[in-house]
């Protein structure tokens, strides 16, 4: 068996768009070895992770259960293997090696080419272990029909369960990459050192590991940081570099523990506490296999840290568990089975910082005025932010400004939130600027959290956004972004985003966002300099990283499901703005009607170059 890196599991392997249906595919055939997707076959050129998710599938299985067998092998030494079978005449005992295996993995699968004699064998292999419903999982550095000379029943086997092509990682998570090697490495990077790095040319992520471990280097040897202007010429253009066999790169040196001395035998002591221990765990609902698997053999090495380990990671499940349920932990079915099973503890971390990310609350705005305290800011504007912060069932939404002015367009979207947050504080609101949405985005994918991050901001009641132009500098959030949009509109939450541009004028950003831009309403909005009042300051929440229990109970009783969403009423209903405050929901009517005119529901560009002065737009 070739050895297995302790550094490639699932844990270490960061996902992306990119490799996500190879992760999800690799981790069920990890659980459930032959039930489905099999063989499953990966290809993908060189570094893009086909031996980190074959070693993370071994570890998995090792770990999982006891009784399960896995072999990981290149292709190299199974054809090493066959040759010396074949000189000793051992033909049938090489084939009968692999009987009994949960899971088969072989690496470079490509080197089969003019191999007659190794098809032939790997092809009677691959049908013995069918049969006997283990798993085989292959990867390649190409496609199974452009191996040359492939005999064409192992084609048809490879077509026969599920073939997946594993591309370069997109931006946003050779970012998350970066980001995680570099904490692994004991390293700070400079703001702006990763997305530079990122957005070096590189073909593959061990260059990418090549290029870190330039700049690793210089900060070490030099004692600064590398500031991002410097990431071009430090990098290059992302020539391969030498860097280890690690599929993402070898960030830090092999460390051991030695063991301490064996415990001289003395049975009754380590049995007694074994067995107490079993039962104690037992009456209270634990799994104890690990430590009743013991009693009856030899006395293991290192007992009593065996017994230590054991009683700590019951009392972290403890612990867990009433984290959970302090949070009000909005995935209960998810928690039924790993808070009992300290072999699953590392799931139970998982969940628990999936639950914590969900409920995490967001930021609140700080002081300053309301929507009728703002000065300077054009009629039209203000009762389009005040309709859609008001009305049970807002006509324009979203609602998009944009103006040269960005201290404008932000103290607008500042006054709404202000008052969206006078009028509903149970309400959930979030503020945040393209480029934050990215780096909590980027966050999330390294800490591992995505599909919480996601619930999270899916909760939200009013989504106000500015910097809406920097869209055009991204690549996954673009995905993020319009899903998060679509969720809300779903739930009927109201959008409002600000800008230095129209929609039209954004380049380089998905259609299907631009085209939710302009179907709500989009304001070009002409502030008076030296009038406006208010900004965006955001007051920073006590419990932004682990939320309080009244905090978490507000968030979990937001719905889990689309079904319950549509079903529930509109959380939002009017109310005063602020003491003293007059909210007047505009009125339809004509531009003659003194301060009741408003828009139809058709869309509309208003340019604003004087307040008397208007001109509208109908587009078709």
């Amino acid at each position: 068996m070739t050895d297995l890196d302790p550094k490639l599991t699932f844990d270490s392997f960061v996902v992306g768009p990119a490799n996500r249906l190879a992760s999800a595919a690799a981790r069920r055939a990890a659980e459930s070895p032959g039930s489905s997707y099999n063989p499953l076959f990966f290809y993908s050129a060189s570094g893009l992770g086909k031996s980190h998710i074959l070693n993370a599938v071994a570890h998995h299985v090792l770990r999982a259960e006891e009784g399960r067998s896995a072999e990981y092998m290149t292709l190299e030494n199974y054809l090493g293997e066959l040759t010396d079978a074949l000189e000793r005449g051992e033909r049938e005992a090489f084939r009968a090696r692999f009987e009994g295996l949960s899971i088969l993995l072989l690496d470079d699968i490509q080197f089969l080419a003019g191999q007659a004699e190794a098809q032939e064998m790997l092809l009677r292999t691959l049908d013995d272990l069918s049969k006997a419903g283990s798993q085989i999982v292959l990867a390649s550095d190409r496609a199974p029909a452009e191996i040359d000379s492939l005999d064409a029943r192992l084609l048809s086997r490879f077509a026969g369960g599920l073939i997946v092509d594993i591309a370069p990682p997109e931006f946003e998570t050779r970012v998350a990459i970066i980001r995680r090697k570099a904490a692994e490495r004991d390293q700070e990077l400079d703001q702006g050192v990763a997305e530079a790095i990122a957005r070096a040319p590189f073909r593959n992520v061990r260059e990418l590991g090549g290029a870190l471990n330039k700049v690793f280097a210089t900060q070490d040897l030099e004692e600064r940081k590398v500031g991002p202007e410097e990431i071009p010429a430090l990098v290059g253009t992302g020539e391969a570099s030498s860097v280890t066999a690690d599929e993402f790169g070898s960030f830090m040196e092999d460390l051991t523990e030695s063991l301490a001395e064996t415990v001289q035998a003395k049975e009754a002591p380590w049995r007694r506490a074994f067995r107490d221990a079993v039962d104690a765990a037992e009456r209270e609902g634990f799994v104890a296999d690990r430590l009743a698997s013991h009693q009856g053999g030899e006395e293991p090495e290192e007992w009593r840290s065996m017994l230590e380990t054991f009683q700590a990671e019951l009392q972290r499940l403890r612990d867990i568990e009433e984290e959970l349920e302090e949070l009000e932990n909005p995935w209960p079915e998810a928690a039924q089975g790993l808070l009992r099973d300290p072999d699953r503890l590392e799931e139970a971390e998982t969940l628990l910082t999936s639950v914590q990310e969900r409920q995490r609350p967001f930021p609140r705005l700080g002081p300053g005025p309301g929507l009728s305290q703002l000065d300077g800011v054009p009629t039209m504007a203000l009762k389009a932010a005040r309709q859609l912060v008001t009305a049970e069932k807002p006509e324009y939404n979203p609602l998009y400004l944009w103006s040269d002015s960005q201290e404008g367009v932000r103290s607008i979207l500042g006054a709404a939130g202000r008052s969206f947050q006078s009028q509903r504080p149970d309400a959930r609101m979030a503020v945040t600027s393209v480029e934050d949405f990215a780096q909590d985005f980027i966050r999330a994918l390294g800490e591992g959290v995505a599909g919480a991050w996601r619930e999270r901001w899916w909760t939200v009641d009013l989504l106000l956004v500015h910097g809406v132009e920097a869209l055009s500098d991204t690549e996954r959030a673009q995905d993020e972004f319009f899903h998060l949009f679509e969720a809300l509109k779903r739930r009927g939450a109201r959008v409002f985003l600000a800008a230095d541009r129209p929609p039209a004028g954004i380049e380089g950003i998905d259609e299907r966002l631009r085209s939710r831009f302009e179907g709500g309403l989009v304001l070009d909005v002409e502030v008076q300099v030296g009038r406006t009042v208010g900004d965006l300051t955001l007051l920073a929440h006590d419990a932004v990283d682990t939320p309080t229990a009244s905090e978490a109970r507000s968030v979990s009783r937001l719905w889990d499901d689309e079904d319950e969403a549509e079903a529930a009423p509109d959380p939002v209903e009017t109310a005063p703005e602020a003491p003293g405050e007059e909210l007047v929901e505009p009125t339809k009517g004509s531009p003659d009607d003194a301060g009741g005119w408003y828009p139809s529901r058709e869309n509309a560009v208003i340019h604003w170059p004087e307040l008397d002065r208007l001109l509208v737009e109908e587009l078709e």
